[in-house]
């Protein structure tokens, strides 16, 4: 098919300038031609290329993103407008975004800082997670297809070899290989497997790795025997590289990186919760390492992967669900052990039936707590009281198979803390201590808990406040009446 002309007309939409030209795809700037009100945002319309010499995977990408884009809803991808009919010219109108790829960075012939690495790793993540929440996996992430908006937040593009959970997987059925780009792709996609939201982890690992280091992990393999490498082989540290890094930043790309999905980031909100708290990622052998790993373990790991079997992948919504984070409210003032045995025993259900789940244990404090002291030492000493607190209160919790973190808040309104914590950190669950007033004060006076529960944007759970002697005394005098009552 030709390029189209700027001025040209089809189906209502009024050709502009090609804004780029690539392999699969022609995309144009595009406006209404009768008059129509415009949808309040530019719009672009993308255009599959099908000349004799294309392969039929130009059509089913098409199809493919054709049917993904129209279910896709949030900030962190375009809003659809338009599609064309494929028995007349196929394209697909949707929002022009502005901003920058990630090519922009790696373009740079300076390395980047720690935190720009750690702020873009974290807008992929979070962009990420909301499109795993919807059942879609992206999987074919790389740097053009990562938009960075001018505020820093990401959009994710080209959905043309993703797959939802309830739509069929065009690309699995007719397409029996290996689908995605050498470079980025994950262990799982070279054997086949699709649709496991840790393959776009791999794959945000990758760019992180890059963007660190200067270099990709694993190369760029055109064959099929490069591309099966990953399966047993993990990449040089990047401290052996770039020895600045910090050791959690190691932690945080190998583990992106391990050719088993299970040893991964179980969710994309788990790192971005890693790249936006560094103080509480815990640092294991994964990011101390400065050496590569041995043949002999490569070996042994290569024995293991020709025999391995992949198992289809959870439904995307279904494994981040089953691996939330979940946020503790801890007060720290005029809390009685009713109120902190009550929220112990109701985390410790919560965890102990969502294993690899992480918790994230929270107090509130006011701002003039911390500004009252007179110098930074004393600050530092108040946060440092209250994470002892906070320690303090886990410690009967068996925490073995979740990583916990501690974070004192400042603020002057408790409610719109813990609210715009759950917000930036993805948090899944909420569990804090129900008011002790009664229901008749709550309808005059909005309290702490009522605030959070209309205003936060996942589950909160409310806990009633008891302690295990109340139900025994309870029980005792129970049976002292019915001991003492006349047969």
């Amino acid at each position: 098919m030709k390029l189209l002309e700027p001025g040209e007309e089809l189906d209502g939409f009024v050709i502009e300038e090609c804004l780029h030209s690539g392999g699969m795809a022609h995309i144009y700037r595009v406006h209404y031609a009768d008059g129509r009100r415009d949808p309040g945002f530019p719009m672009v319309m993308k255009v599959p290329r099908m000349t004799p010499g294309d392969g039929a995977e130009n059509i089913v990408s098409f199809e493919v993103e054709h049917q993904i884009m129209q279910v896709l809803t949030g900030s962190h991808v375009p809003r659809f407008v338009a599609a064309g009919d494929l028995t007349n010219v196929p394209y697909l109108v949707m929002e022009y975004v502005p901003g920058q790829t990630l090519d922009h960075w790696l373009e740079q012939e300076a390395p980047q800082s720690v935190e720009s690495i750690a702020h873009l790793g974290a807008a992929m993540a979070h962009a990420l997670h909301s499109l795993h929440k919807q059942n879609a996996v992206h999987l074919d992430l790389k740097p053009a297809n990562v938009l960075i908006r001018p505020d820093g937040s990401a959009v994710l593009l080209d959905f043309g070899l993703s797959c939802h959970a309830h739509y069929p997987d065009l690309l699995a059925e007719q397409l029996r290989k290996a689908v995605g780009s050498p470079t980025w792709i994950s262990p799982e996609q070279v054997v086949g497997v699709r649709g496991d939201p840790r393959s776009d982890i791999f794959a945000l690992g990758v760019m992180l790795y890059e963007l660190a280091t200067g270099k990709t992990p694993f190369g760029t393999p055109q064959t099929d025997g490069g591309l099966r490498q990953r399966l047993w082989m993990d990449p040089r540290p990047p401290r052996m590289l770039r020895p600045d890094l910090p050791e959690w930043l190691q932690e945080v790309l190998l583990r992106c990186l391990e050719p088993e999905a299970e040893s991964r980031y179980p969710s994309a909100a788990h790192l971005a919760f890693d790249l936006t708290h560094p103080e509480q990622v815990k640092v294991t052998e994964r990011g101390r390492k400065l050496e590569g790993t041995g043949f002999w373990v490569h070996f042994k790991r290569w024995l293991r992967a020709a025999g391995r079997q992949y198992q289809p992948s959870p439904l995307p919504a279904q494994q981040v669900d089953d691996v939330p984070i979940v946020m503790v409210a801890v007060p720290h003032k005029d809390a009685s052990d009713a109120t902190l045995y009550s929220l112990r025993q109701a985390v410790g259900r919560s965890l102990g039936i969502r294993p690899g789940a992480r918790l994230a244990c929270v107090t509130v404090i006011s701002s003039g707590e911390s500004s009252a002291s007179s110098n930074v030492n004393s600050e530092t000493q108040v946060h440092r009281r209250y994470l002892t607190m906070l320690r303090q209160w886990a410690q009967p919790l068996n925490l073995s198979n979740h990583q916990t973190s501690y974070h004192v808040l400042e603020s002057g309104d408790v409610a719109q803390a813990i609210v715009r914590y759950a917000e930036g950190n993805d948090v899944s669950m909420i569990v804090m201590g129900a008011a002790t007033h009664g229901v008749q004060m709550q309808r005059f006076v909005a309290t702490v808990p009522i605030k959070v529960a209309m205003d936060a944007p996942c589950t909160v759970i409310l806990v009633k406040q008891s302690l295990p002697f109340d139900a025994l005394v309870d029980r005792q005098a129970q049976a002292r009446v019915e001991r003492d009552a006349p047969f």
